[in-house]
């Protein structure tokens, strides 16, 4: 049998019609759609019922379905000579698993393609009326995820660095840690009179902004 191909797709981050064609068109060609918790209802409607949908949600901290067994659901399902979307939130390669997931394929041997999706770093503070660039006040950005435990030793992310390195700093997936890296800038240098803006539901009918 012909081995099929697997597509790590990007959905946008929220609204469905930031969507990109070439999204929409393998949802509607796709065998089989392997989806996030993340994906908004409206967004899976567009997939024909004849595609077999497999649910592969993870919950902060509660991952009831691997990493492992992901990569193989697309692996096997390829092997069937399945046309599989592998569907994320935002864009694929930004704070998701897309890259390992690519990897394995590989090693795997089957063939894949990316589709980058509208990432929610740009389009969330733009539908706040925020610009993250500005030639006046910000030439510099830099993207960090807030998901990552600030509290243990090895963290990767610098604030100390980013702080005095950039004039528009993104944090990702923040909220739930908000007060540990608010702490964690202060100490890094950043003055507590900073105005910041916190977004929630970005993109959607639920967008919050305080």
């Amino acid at each position: 049998m012909k081995i099929g191909k697997v597509y790590l797709v990007g959905s946008g981050p929220g609204d469905p019609e930031l969507i990109t064609l070439k999204a929409l068109k393998l949802l509607r060609k796709a065998d089989v759609i392997v989806y996030d918790r993340l994906i908004p209802k409206s967004i899976l409607k567009l997939i024909p019922s004849k595609s077999k949908k497999i649910y592969v949600g993870k919950f902060p901290g509660k991952h009831k379905i691997p990493q492992e067994k992901i990569n193989e659901i697309l692996i096997n399902e390829a092997l069937k000579g399945k046309k599989v979307v592998r569907l994320k939130n935002g864009d694929p390669f930004l704070f998701s698993r897309g890259g390992e997931e690519a990897q394995e394929l590989r090693k795997a041997g089957i063939p894949f393609e990316i589709v980058p999706g509208v990432p929610s770093a740009i389009a969330v503070p733009a539908y706040a009326g925020i610009p993250i660039t500005h030639r006046d006040y910000s030439s510099s950005i830099a993207i960090v995820t807030g998901h990552e435990s600030q509290a243990k030793p090895n963290s990767r992310v610098k604030w100390d660095k980013l702080v005095n390195s950039v004039d528009t700093l993104i944090v990702l997936m923040g909220v739930k840690k908000l007060k540990n890296i608010l702490k964690c800038l202060i100490e890094g240098g950043l003055s507590y009179k900073t105005k910041i803006a916190i977004i929630e539901n970005g993109t959607t009918k639920n967008q919050k902004l305080s």
